[in-house]
């Protein structure tokens, strides 16, 4: 086979991304997942901040509170902590749930889902250290690292900078009231994390139409797989043949039942038997109610003989018949003479036989088109050569 056929350089068809996702294979940015995750919850964080801070006060307050009764009781202290436990979960559960539906939008609005529970199987091919070694230089991991040392490389020079030009104002904290003090150091946080965010932001940008051009990548296809996929997808030509060719051998085994309908039975002289009837009440023409080739044409003539039904030796016109008439259906408009020759002589011998006419001499040989000849055209293509 050519190699070059097997050179993954076509994009992946239709059914092979369907395929892709239905394994659970797509392309997905962790960048995107690493931002909508410190990006929605740090929004989210931003704006539940003051009724979050105010809860926290008015819990602590209630919490630090003690007098004679509760000192007495220390159950109560017990409650205290079950009632702090649950005040604190219902303050960081709903944000929990906010950042996960936050993160679940990102991932659909980029396409990046997919409904599939093959990746959770187990499959024992991931545990081959060929493979593992394979998948450490193949372009994902190379393209992964890249990415990974990117990211270190500014975001340390952020820090750096940012860090450097603050160092002063840390060391001049500690002598502020604690309520500025408190105030500034939120302030820097925001600002930090607004410079995190941006670096993320910036390299998320840049990996998602990289997870997708990497993605179909790897989903690229040989022309000897397209071609195994349109098989695989129409049919393979050669099994339809085959299939085809058992469906007309069953048809015409049961159509050895018409046969004592028939008016008479052509054969060639064993390998072909064609049985013809013809009315010329219901009929525009004649037409095959059976034929068959080798044990279904002797099955055809025995069955004729049986029931006093004439078989006629013309092999030409046996041969041209069974190679294109249908089953069931008209004999070809090009063998209406031929047919009306054979049916002639058939009329007359059984005219003959019930005293109603003379005897016919030798039945005249059918003018068949020698083009119809399925023999006609082998040894006509073996001349030319």
């Amino acid at each position: 086979m050519d190699t070059s056929s097997q050179d993954k350089n076509l994009p992946a068809t239709a059914q092979r991304l369907k395929k892709a996702r239905t394994d659970g294979q797509v392309p997905r940015s962790k960048d995107l997942s690493n931002l909508t995750v410190l990006g929605g919850g740090s929004l989210l964080l931003l704006a539940l901040a003051p009724m979050g801070f105010e809860k926290l006060r008015t819990t602590l307050q209630s919490q630090l509170r003690f007098d004679n009764v509760s000192v007495r009781q220390p159950d109560q202290m017990l409650q205290r902590l079950v009632d702090g436990f649950s005040q604190g979960l219902m303050l960081y559960l709903p944000l929990g749930v906010l950042v996960l539906a936050v993160a679940i939008a990102a991932t659909v609005a980029a396409g990046s889902y997919a409904l599939s529970s093959k990746p959770l199987m187990p499959d024992l091919g991931r545990l081959n250290p060929l493979k593992g070694i394979g998948r450490l230089f193949s372009k994902q991991q190379l393209a992964d690292t890249a990415k990974l040392f990117g990211i270190t490389v500014v975001v340390g020079l952020v820090a750096w900078q940012f860090i450097g030009a603050h160092a002063e104002l840390f060391a001049t904290l500690v002598m502020q009231p604690l309520e500025s003090g408190i105030g500034q150091l939120a302030s820097w946080l925001m600002t930090g994390v607004g410079l995190l965010l941006a670096v993320v932001t910036f390299f998320a940008v840049l990996d998602v139409p990289l997870q997708k051009y990497l993605h179909a990548q790897q989903l690229k296809m040989s022309l000897q797989e397209v071609k195994q996929e349109h098989k695989e997808a129409e049919g393979d030509p050669h099994v339809k043949s085959q299939r085809r060719a058992r469906q007309r051998e069953m048809a015409q085994r049961n159509s050895v039942g018409a046969v004592p309908r028939a008016d008479l039975v052509v054969m060639n002289p064993t390998h072909y038997a064609v049985a013809i009837r013809y009315d010329d009440a219901s009929m525009n023409a004649p037409r095959v109610v059976a034929k068959g080739a080798d044990l279904i044409a002797l099955k055809i003539r025995d069955v004729a003989k049986a029931h006093n039904v004439p078989v006629l030796q013309s092999p030409m016109l046996a041969r041209a018949l069974y190679a294109h008439a249908e089953l069931d259906g008209e004999v070809p408009s090009a063998l209406y003479t031929a047919v009306a020759q054979v049916l002639a002589y058939v009329y007359q011998l059984k005219a003959a036989m019930k005293g109603q006419g003379a005897m016919p001499g030798d039945m005249p040989t059918p003018q068949v088109p020698p083009e119809l000849d399925p023999h006609f055209k082998k040894s006509a293509t073996k001349d030319s050569e």
